[in-house]
């Protein structure tokens, strides 16, 4: 059996490879046998055609032997099918929350996280759901993919078997910002996801940006993607429902307070209200429609030093 870097995506290859090799044989042998007879009963001089009326074994042969292998091809693809769709009953089950543009994922424990950690060798059952429209959960190196749809609940399942981090990406055009569906798989040791799942720290095994207490642009990334702003704040310039996070660190901006126009500059304490107090002050061109958000202190920070890394 072939390797991977999940349980199943040794099984993947293999099914997949056995097609190609059948596939590329067929093509070879009609090929040639094509070729041969094109030379052999070419047209020649005083020759005469002569009508064949047919050949009952050698229509049952060129019946039966294409026949027989693609039943084979049935049969081993629908063997590992199902193991594709019986989740091992000792999985840990996460829920995966697909909106545009980002990926969420809740632990039994109520852990959230925009990246997804796992324990290697651990089983996973993926429970898939959509927010607003069609997306696709993919992750190549694992060969798993699943529609997330609407209004309907879908499932997948994996066992990491090797350590590393491994991309996870939508495979539906699911709007503008389809390319910021970008997250990752973390595989981690047993005891560190263990330690990590049962403490109280953000992310488990990978080291904190600066001194401890500082705050973490690192952080703020995720929190930009789980909490949802990446819907709205673009940051490579296009505009969106609100104004682009590029460039806006120390820029000149023009909102609206109490019905008059103000230009500010764009420092910590103008982008900590902005997000503790949205409809305060709103920027010139944008409608007022930003929800208050649930964040801590150290999130908004964080989310402050995310904005100041960016170009």
């Amino acid at each position: 059996m072939f390797g991977g870097a999940s349980s199943f995506s040794g099984k993947v290859d293999a099914v997949f490879l056995y097609i190609a090799a059948l596939t590329i044989a067929f093509l070879v042998f009609i090929t040639f046998v094509m070729i041969y007879l094109v030379i052999r009963y070419r047209r020649g001089k005083g020759g005469k055609a002569q009508d064949i009326h047919g050949h009952l074994l050698l229509e049952l042969v060129w019946t039966g032997i294409p026949l027989v292998l693609f039943l084979t091809m049935f049969y081993y693809g629908w063997t590992n099918y199902r193991y594709l769709r019986e989740v091992p009953r000792d999985a840990m089950v996460v829920q995966v929350t697909a909106r545009q543009w980002a990926w969420s994922f809740t632990y039994p424990n109520g852990r959230q996280t925009s990246e997804l950690y796992v324990a290697l060798g651990r089983p996973v059952r993926l429970d898939l759901k959509s927010l607003d429209v069609l997306h696709g959960f993919y992750v190549p190196a694992f060969r798993v993919k699943a529609d997330v749809v609407p209004g309907k609940n879908n499932y997948t399942w994996f066992q990491a078997e090797q350590l590393g981090d491994f991309d996870i990406e939508c495979t539906v055009m699911c709007g503008v910002n389809h390319s910021y569906m970008l997250s990752k798989v973390h595989v981690i040791a047993e005891q560190d996801f263990s330690a990590w799942y049962f403490g109280d720290s953000d992310v488990p095994v990978l080291s904190q940006a600066g001194p401890a207490g500082a705050p973490d642009p690192a952080r703020g990334e995720r929190i930009f993607k789980l909490k949802g702003c990446v819907a709205c704040h673009s940051t490579d310039g296009s505009k969106l429902v609100g104004p682009t996070w590029k460039g806006l660190f120390g820029s000149q901006v023009t909102v609206l307070t109490d019905g008059k126009e103000v230009t500010l500059t764009a420092d910590d304490d103008y982008i900590a209200r902005s997000i503790h107090h949205p409809p305060k002050e709103v920027v010139k061109g944008f409608a007022p429609q930003m929800p208050k958000a649930d964040l801590s202190d150290r999130d908004v920070a964080d989310l402050v030093a995310y904005i100041k890394f960016l170009p």
